[in-house]
């Protein structure tokens, strides 16, 4: 439960007010919780779009709206700001220490504010397209998030990290690596089984799982070329990019 607890408490704006142990055994079972609390956020986008268009009538773009707007008011733009701190970082094209700096400023850059505006009319566009042809099946809002929060997990796990300070160091050095890739890996297996059986289709849980590995080995080469290895704000921006994909493979195979 204290797992549960702290990954609502570190990854989402859901109000947790309760003083939790953070020993090793407590951000293990966190992040091994962390994939079901984004299934979690995916039920909520999911049950906002069936109120919007089959209670309300509203248009699927309208939906879409919506719908990216529950996500991103339950993570209170965690990974949002991820994303957008890597874009300023990334597109600075300094060294490497000036670009851990820029992670680290608050203050939002010009790369930055047009990566976030770039990713939020790409996932607007994305999911209008998929409540427009109807592919978007419950069983896809909970496995997407879930996918790319357990792809996540084993990308924190296997890189190194950029810097010897911080929240992500602190969770780094606590947590138990193999124990939360066994998990990620076990879990993410279950998730795709399911989607072939509930949808009907091989060949979509084949893409999902091919744009996953594919995603992972270049995130985890990059973040090492140009960060050094992995931060908070690159971790936001895997999980935001990695479901941006994720949604286009859906569209590529339903």
């Amino acid at each position: 439960m204290n797992g549960i607890l702290l990954a609502l408490q570190f990854f989402t704006a859901i109000p947790v007010k309760k003083e939790l142990p953070l020993g090793r055994q407590e951000v293990t079972a966190m992040y091994v919780a962390l994939p079901f609390v984004g299934a979690a956020i995916g039920l909520a986008m999911y049950t906002v779009s069936v109120l919007l268009l089959d209670v309300v009538h509203v248009g699927p773009l309208l939906a879409a709206v919506f719908v990216l707007l529950v996500g991103i008011i339950l993570t209170g733009g965690l990974h949002l700001d991820g994303w957008a701190d890597t874009g300023d970082a990334f597109f600075s094209y300094r060294d490497r220490a000036k670009r851990l700096e820029i992670l680290d400023d608050p203050r939002l850059g010009a790369f930055g504010t047009m990566a976030l505006v770039l990713l939020i009319v790409v996932k607007i566009t994305l999911f209008n397209e998929i409540l427009m042809r109807g592919t978007g099946h419950i069983a896809l809002f909970i496995a997407i998030p879930f996918l790319a929060r357990a792809a996540l997990n084993v990308y924190f796990t296997m890189v190194p990290l950029a810097k010897d300070k911080g929240i992500a160091h602190f969770f780094k050095e606590k947590m138990a690596g193999n124990v939360i890739i066994g998990c990620s890996l076990a879990t993410s297996a279950v998730v795709l089984v399911a989607v072939a059986l509930i949808m009907n289709s091989l060949l979509l849980p084949i893409g999902l799982f091919a744009v996953l590995a594919v995603t992972l080995i270049v995130f985890c080469s990059w973040s090492r070329k140009h960060f050094g290895g992995v931060s908070g704000d690159l971790c936001g921006a895997f999980i935001e990019g990695t479901e941006a994909l994720l949604w286009m493979t859906v569209l590529c195979f339903m």
